[in-house]
């Protein structure tokens, strides 16, 4: 009853006039940003925290309008999967498999209707999820100390790191910088500037919006210059779209399997929509009888991972509100957002500020409702926006950063500052260096430092404090497993062959 009372008080809230309008406008807005391939949920996210602080929204409208984004995003990035094998984002990857297939023998559209509802279905029943399991894992949050706090933030940069890269040692490379950025600024204990280098702007540290607009949308520009060229053009034709009602029944349990599976994925800190893509795509293809028939365009290949991926959306929710520790690369920017809101996320934030928390939750359940009924008769408008040029796509995006950041800021030394992010950014993945690992030292470098030293005040100076509490020993352990345990996923990745349309083998 007191979920059902405080959803009502999220309605109440989030079905007002205007946030409704903030709504279908992220949810427009992310679901072409999700198309575009390349830019994903992260870049769109990135690149429009400044613009909804220029715009003077409230906690509340700026968490709905970037949070419809987020999920509009997810939604998109099946478009381009399946009508150019090119994927929106990572987690689209899998998409591509048996999507494009589809395409090719002539059933584009129904791919298209498929993976939207089960785009749908993953992502509202995750959303009941946090609904649900939220406030539990809320409360269990309040048996946290600086020790248990301190494992966890270890874990999430274990996990986090670990399945986003090839390269364990990298991934810490990337960490490190994150954390060392993080040190930038007056010292909290004792006042001490600490690489400042006599730069009075850096004083009060490294704005994380201007890092990771920095290392999203620019450094995401850069790339785009490189590898596609300034006439590079996206242009599809698409015929009559129609809902093949029997194919959505043979693919029901796909996407109920694959919701399961992407849910879990997602409450893992760190783990995300494309570990949730992958796992719900080879949990599919391995308990089917026609297992040959995946990468040849069987439907199932494209519901399971779409409800997979937008499940784990959903779930990467919960551990970023209830414990602070983002999800997946995009709830670490909505993380940014939330703290530059003044908005502390933690067991507290259900009972300090149910109206953020509710509203929210009412908001997202609205948005996925718009989102299945704007993607099947919309399609056509979203691929058109595909053809868009690269020559006007580019000065806008870079504009849109340019000016979001300098109207929050007012400063020019933090446009340079994001300039140089941007370059560092793409340095980084030329050298296949993942970039989530930055932007997760850089937000939770100072909270880490604060809770090992409240931990060593607290056992004057004995480090074995850290491993005081089943808590705290549960989460070094998972830490640890979460380090080494991509290396032999990564094994296991290698033993099933992927089909010939593998995206990763197409060229520019």
């Amino acid at each position: 009853m007191d979920i059902l009372s405080n959803l009502a008080m999220g309605f109440e809230i989030a079905a007002s006039p205007y946030t409704l309008l903030l709504a279908v406008i992220g949810c427009f807005v992310g679901t072409i940003i999700g198309a575009l391939p390349g830019l994903g949920p992260s870049n769109g996210v990135a690149l429009l925290i400044p613009i909804s602080f220029s715009m003077g929204l409230d906690a509340i409208s700026a968490l709905v309008l970037l949070t419809s984004v987020y999920y509009g995003a997810m939604y998109g990035g099946r478009i381009s999967s399946i009508l150019l094998n090119i994927p929106g984002d990572e987690p689209a990857m899998m998409t591509t498999l048996d999507g494009y297939p589809m395409a090719k023998q002539g059933r584009a559209a129904e791919a298209l209707v498929v993976s939207g509802v089960a785009s749908f279905v993953g992502a509202f029943a995750a959303t009941i999820g946090l609904m649900i399991f939220a406030p539990y894992l809320a409360g269990v949050a309040f048996k946290f100390g600086p020790a248990e706090y301190f494992a966890l933030y270890m874990l999430a940069f274990c996990t986090l790191g670990g399945i986003g890269s090839n390269n364990q040692a990298k991934s810490a490379l990337a960490a490190a910088i994150g954390l060392a950025i993080a040190m930038i600024g007056l010292d909290k204990t004792t006042g001490m500037p600490r690489f400042t280098f006599g730069e009075l702007h850096l004083m009060d540290g490294v704005d994380f919006l201007v890092a990771i607009v920095g290392l999203f949308a620019v450094a995401e520009v850069f790339f785009f210059i490189e590898t596609h060229g300034k006439d590079s053009a996206i242009g599809v034709k698409l015929g009559k779209i129609l809902v093949p009602w029997k194919m959505l029944r043979q693919t029901s349990g796909a996407m109920a399997r694959g919701t399961g599976i992407g849910f879990v994925a997602g409450v893992l800190p760190g783990a995300g929509a494309s570990l949730g893509s992958f796992l719900a795509y080879m949990a599919e293809k391995s308990s089917a009888r026609d297992k040959d028939s995946f990468g040849k365009g069987n439907p199932r290949g494209v519901a399971a991972p779409e409800a997979g991926n937008n499940a784990a959306a959903g779930g990467a929710l919960v551990p970023m509100l209830t414990l602070g520790v983002p999800g997946s690369g995009t709830t670490a920017v909505l993380l940014a957002l939330l703290l530059t809101l003044n908005i502390t996320p933690g067991p507290l934030l259900f009972t300090e500020r149910p109206e953020v928390v509710w509203s929210l939750i009412a908001a997202l359940l609205i948005a996925n409702v718009v989102l299945l009924l704007m993607n099947v008769p919309m399609v056509k408008v979203f691929v058109h926006i595909l053809s868009v040029p690269a020559w006007i796509l580019l000065p806008g995006v870079t504009m849109i950063a340019f000016v979001g950041i300098y109207s929050l800021t007012g400063s020019s030394f933090d446009m340079l500052m994001m300039v140089g992010f941007g370059v560092l950014g793409y340095i980084m993945r030329k050298l296949n260096i993942p970039t989530v690992p930055v932007i997760l030292g850089i937000l939770l470098g100072n909270a880490m430092e604060d809770n090992l030293r409240r931990a060593m005040v607290l056992s004057n100076g004995d480090w074995t404090f850290l491993f005081s509490s089943p808590i705290a020993v549960g989460l070094w352990i998972a830490a640890g497993l979460g380090f080494v345990a991509p290396i032999f996923l990564r094994g296991l990745l290698k033993k099933p062959a992927l089909p010939d349309n593998d995206p990763t083998t197409i060229e520019d």
